[in-house]
């Protein structure tokens, strides 16, 4: 039976963070001193592989690993093989920094993964530094020709800052046509405590970011035909294919169609991004006396508790605490 929520919306589409470590800081992901989880409080690999044979048993037809960075935790690529073989699963798709696929793109790509996203804020070095307090983007640049030589297809992602790197947004679609990549521009949630910035006072919405590139680009809209499309509203460049997507929690609510849920790296089904109502999963899969039918019970009643929509205020402290890290966005 499929998952539909008490609001008539099907999920068919779970991320899975592995981790909630990473080999960045990016200012809007978390704080520069993390405390990071016990080990033996994340789910194992192998309880993980069970999430996902349960979630594609009740209808979800695309799962995404994600953080933290995934490819920081041991055994990444083996969950992403024994996914890779589930019967019914349409689409397996991975979120990184890309700071790992010079080492792992073709391992990816041969356990069945057709799309990754990248997270790429800048092209400038120092910025991009700046804006992941120590990393480098040489790194990620050769992770994107990793990922695009084992012929992996790829989005980037850019989480847009007025003051930081919103000015850059021209010159990074004008990479993701010449490179042939999707890219998507993201208002930044205000999700966990930060002070490098003010989320207000950095706040630039989608509509500011097409008129700007309205002005070097002819764009126009296209319907969000394809199974990957989320909440991204994209738009195209005559004479490319590439996809410039915008997506904008804030100033356009997306929740009306909303198809997912995640769960985090300790087996917490978080069902709405922006909120915190969520289900014990790790309970279940630890029991002794487990079962994949108690497993798939305790999801489909949790979908009862998906709230109608998320609300954010950029002008109050932030309402949820938990950082990106701990959900993979």
């Amino acid at each position: 039976m499929p998952l539909i929520d008490s609001f008539g919306r099907t999920v068919n589409y779970v991320r899975l963070s592995v981790t909630d470590r990473c080999d960045l800081r990016c200012i809007y992901c978390m704080a520069e001193n993390m405390t990071f989880l016990p080990r033996h409080e994340v789910l194992s690999i192998e309880e993980f592989t069970s999430l996902g044979q349960a979630f594609v048993g009740l209808g979800v037809t695309k799962l995404r690993i994600t953080g933290g960075e995934p490819l920081v935790r041991r055994g990444t690529i083996e969950l992403l093989q024994n996914l890779g073989q589930l019967r019914g699963l349409h689409e397996l798709c991975l979120t990184t920094n890309g700071t790992h696929l010079p080492q792992y793109a073709q391992a990816i790509r041969d356990a069945g993964v057709q799309r990754i996203n990248i997270s790429l804020d800048s092209l400038n070095p120092e910025r991009f530094r700046r804006l992941t307090r120590f990393g480098d983007l040489n790194q990620v640049l050769d992770g994107i020709t990793a990922a695009q030589n084992a012929g992996l297809k790829i989005k980037l992602n850019c989480v847009a800052l007025k003051h930081y790197n919103a000015d850059e947004v021209p010159a990074l679609v004008q990479f993701a046509l010449d490179e042939g990549l999707d890219i998507s521009f993201i208002e930044e949630m205000p999700l966990g405590k930060i002070n490098d910035h003010g989320r207000a006072a950095e706040y630039v919405s989608s509509d500011d970011l097409r008129n700007q590139l309205a002005r070097d680009y002819s764009l126009f809209p296209q319907e969000n035909s394809h199974s990957d499309a989320g909440p991204s509203r994209y738009w195209r460049v005559a004479g490319f294919n590439s996809r410039i997507g915008f997506i904008s929690p804030h100033s356009h609510n997306f929740c009306g169609s909303c198809n997912r849920v995640r769960v985090t790296a300790t087996g917490r089904l978080l069902l709405c991004l922006g909120n915190e109502h969520s289900v014990d999963l790790r309970t279940q899969l630890r029991a002794a006396n487990y079962s994949e039918a108690a497993l798939r019970e305790a999801i489909i009643n949790s979908m009862q508790h998906k709230p109608e929509k998320h609300f954010f205020d950029l002008h109050e402290e932030p309402q949820i605490v938990r950082f990106m890290n701990m959900t993979g966005g």
